[in-house]
């Protein structure tokens, strides 16, 4: 096993339906990473309590089961907090989320401690400008919770547009903590950056919420007349995470109100990729 693999600890697990959940490990004295970075955890579905008590019933072969299994995952949780977090969507059939769905607390996982991924606000340089639009899907959420737990993110920016789509109201995890963000961290500085927060629910019809994929939001500017906020390409900072094709199409409409890819620290929209 490499030095970076650590153990870690399941400590809590939330599930908001039946195919998304959120749980937390422990995490490694030593372990430091950046908000908006991510990890490789690591799963040994014969180690999981789950599968020893099907074994015991006889109701699952144990042939295949025992094999380390790594997939990426972006931190919820800030940086500076005592426990790790992750969010994560189950894949029907899928080597990891289908045994990672069955996780409780006290199972053990394996935690590669050197993180990875430039979708951090350090990619930018300075001055900063004014505006930070994050934009994402699913539990693409992940990383943007993580910077919105960072007081420097609330520091540094006049204006933060959180955009979060998901396809049914029940798939909007954390709408609670996010709502309560400007109060527990917004108000730890001087001048905070005001947060903006706008669901959007694209296959059921809510109050309060819009309704249509990102790209086409963007290029009839639905997105920016809620939010109150120009797309301007000297003011504006845009975050993209969450389901691929997402992610190309919004760029392309960014790109079609023309903004720019963020190289070398320059531009306007960063990008993760996974894959």
């Amino acid at each position: 096993m490499s030095d970076n693999i650590q153990t870690v600890t399941v400590l809590s697990k939330t599930t908001w339906t039946p195919n998304l959940f959120s749980f937390t490990v422990s995490r490694p004295d030593s372990f430091k990473f950046t908000a908006g970075q991510f990890v490789r955890l690591g799963v040994n579905p014969s180690q999981l309590k789950y599968y020893q008590q099907v074994k015991a019933s006889d109701e699952v072969s144990n042939e295949a089961l025992n094999e380390d299994i790594f997939r990426a995952y972006s931190i919820v949780s800030s940086p500076f907090d005592e426990v790790l977090e992750f969010f994560s969507i189950v894949i029907p059939d899928g080597a990891f989320t289908s045994q990672l769905q069955h996780l409780q607390v006290g199972d053990e996982l394996l935690l590669n401690t050197m993180p990875f991924g430039f979708l951090t606000l350090a990619r930018y340089q300075k001055p900063l400008p004014k505006d930070l639009w994050l934009l994402a899907t699913g539990t693409g959420l992940a990383p943007f919770l993580s910077m919105l737990q960072d007081l420097k993110t609330w520091e540094d920016y006049e204006h933060i547009v959180l955009a979060y789509s998901a396809r049914s109201t029940d798939e909007l995890a954390y709408v609670e903590q996010i709502e309560r963000l400007q109060d527990d961290f917004g108000s730890l500085v001087d001048n905070p950056a005001k947060l903006i927060f706008i669901p959007i629910v694209t296959r059921e019809s809510v109050d309060g919420a819009l309704s249509e994929r990102l790209p086409k939001l963007l290029l009839e500017g639905t997105l920016q007349a809620r939010a109150g906020i120009d797309l301007d390409v000297d003011t504006t900072h845009v975050m993209l995470c969450g389901n691929p094709d997402m992610v190309d199409d919004t760029k392309e409409a960014l790109k079609t109100l023309g903004l720019v890819m963020n190289r070398r620290g320059e531009g306007n929209i960063a990008v993760e990729n996974y894959w």
